[in-house]
């Protein structure tokens, strides 16, 4: 099972000089240890003046590999430029878990050298025995790593009837799947525990969410879920527009048909930032890093209690890593990483809110504003006036009980501005 923390979202350093020829060889390695690799892999570990690895992974290895060993220090990621460096010149070979490039210690590498710098070796991953052992075609089989990563995250992987499999942080996480998965209305899920895959002491262990009263295990693990819902789970579609009913909020919120049709004018993309201003219960960041999971947000949000409601609103629909800023914009964008896409939910009469939203965008960024009050409204108007765009007025009604009859009760209409900064001639922004 991968072992990497995730890979700062920060630019990596330079990466250090790697004298030609002498490329830095990363070596899958499973639980079966020497017996399993491969003799280009067996070759390639011999030949090392220095391994590097976690210590279960150095362990593994026979007298025979006779380089200098040294193990990963914790935490990992912002060591890894200095232990290269240190080590420049020496034909190094790093372990890795499985495949190094899914979820492993190759993207970290790959970062810091480049993928010229590398010589990789993989070996079957974890997923890939699972998956064999299982009977599940990987293709319909959805991976969540919980390793370096918040528990949360797998709550945005729940459907009924969906497989899954979760690399295991330690020994504890199949009894925090299960209590998470029990608590957030998948108890009768089906968990399997696999432990040690591929060696002579793998193991198997079976149960449901609910049910799950075994003691933590080995720590080399991986949970199987085979997603299974109560009647009362409330339901999350994969398209914007959860229901109002999936948020905790204090009427600051985006209502469902509203938050659909500004998701569809944001169009997010994978790997995508965006930034919500005014983020009140923070629906719309939530859906838009929802979207995929590699898509970003940062929400500003003035008022301290509903910023700690947004993190709680963040947890429980799957996204943990939305990022909440307590403060008023524009004052508290200063700092922040470049957005892909900008929306305003709140304060946009804020003197210089709408200028510093589109002085932050790069060329082909997309803001979009909404408001209800015809202050808002005449400053949109402005704003459409000089930039272009399109503005448009949504009007949602309900039907409601009259008296034995039923009604329509009209909400009050949004006014939306929508725009993509283009480029001028000379190719500058305008």
């Amino acid at each position: 099972m991968p072992t990497a923390p995730p890979a700062s979202p920060d630019s990596p350093a330079p990466p250090p000089a790697v004298p030609p020829g002498l490329p830095v060889t990363v070596v899958g390695i499973g639980a079966d240890g020497w017996a399993g690799l491969a003799e280009p892999a067996r070759t390639a570990l011999l030949e090392a003046g220095v391994l590097i690895g976690g210590g279960r992974q150095l362990g593994l290895l026979p007298a025979v590999c006779a380089g200098l060993r040294v193990a990963w220090p914790s935490p990992l990621r912002p060591a890894v430029a200095g232990l290269l460096a240190a080590h420049r010149g020496s034909r190094v070979a790093v372990l890795a878990s499985g495949d190094p490039m899914f979820y492993g210690i190759g993207r970290a590498l790959t970062e810091e050298l480049g993928a010229g710098a590398l010589r990789v070796l993989p070996h079957p991953s974890s997923v890939a025995y699972a998956c064999a052992r299982l009977g599940w075609p990987a293709e319909d089989t959805e991976t969540v790593t919980l390793v370096g990563r918040p528990a949360a995250r797998l709550l945005a992987a729940l459907h009924d009837g969906r497989r899954l499999l979760v690399l295991s942080a330690d020994a504890t996480t199949p009894a925090t799947v299960a209590a998470l998965l029990t608590a957030h209305g998948f108890g009768p899920s089906r968990l399997t525990v696999l432990e040690q895959l591929g060696s002579a002491a793998e193991a198997r262990h079976e149960g449901t969410a609910e049910g799950w009263d075994r003691p933590a295990g080995d720590p080399l693990n991986l949970v199987a879920v085979e997603c299974r819902a109560t009647p009362e789970a409330l339901r999350l579609g994969l398209v914007p527009g959860l229901p109002d009913t999936a948020y905790e909020h204090d009427g600051q919120l985006t209502k469902r048909h509203v938050r659909a049709a500004t998701l569809a004018a944001l169009a997010p993309a994978p790997g995508e930032l965006l930034w919500d201003i005014g983020g009140g219960s923070g629906s719309i960041a939530v859906e838009w890093m929802r979207a995929h999971p590699s898509c970003r947000a940062v929400t500003v949000e003035r008022d301290e209690a509903r910023a700690a409601r947004i993190g709680r609103n963040a947890d429980r629909l799957g996204v943990p890593g939305l990022r909440v800023v307590s403060g008023r914009a524009p004052q508290a964008l200063a700092g922040l990483p470049v957005p892909d896409a900008v929306f305003v939910g709140g304060g946009l009469t804020a003197p210089g809110l709408i200028d510093a939203c589109w002085d932050a965008l790069p060329a082909g960024g997309r803001l979009v504003a909404n408001t209800v009050t015809l202050e808002s409204e005449a400053l949109l108007a402005d704003r459409y006036r000089r930039h272009g765009g399109e503005l448009v007025r949504l009007a949602v009604a309900h039907a409601v009980p009259v008296g034995g009859f039923t009604g329509w009760r009209q909400a009050m209409p949004v006014t939306q501005w929508s725009v993509r900064k283009p480029h001028d001639s000379s190719g500058e922004t305008s």
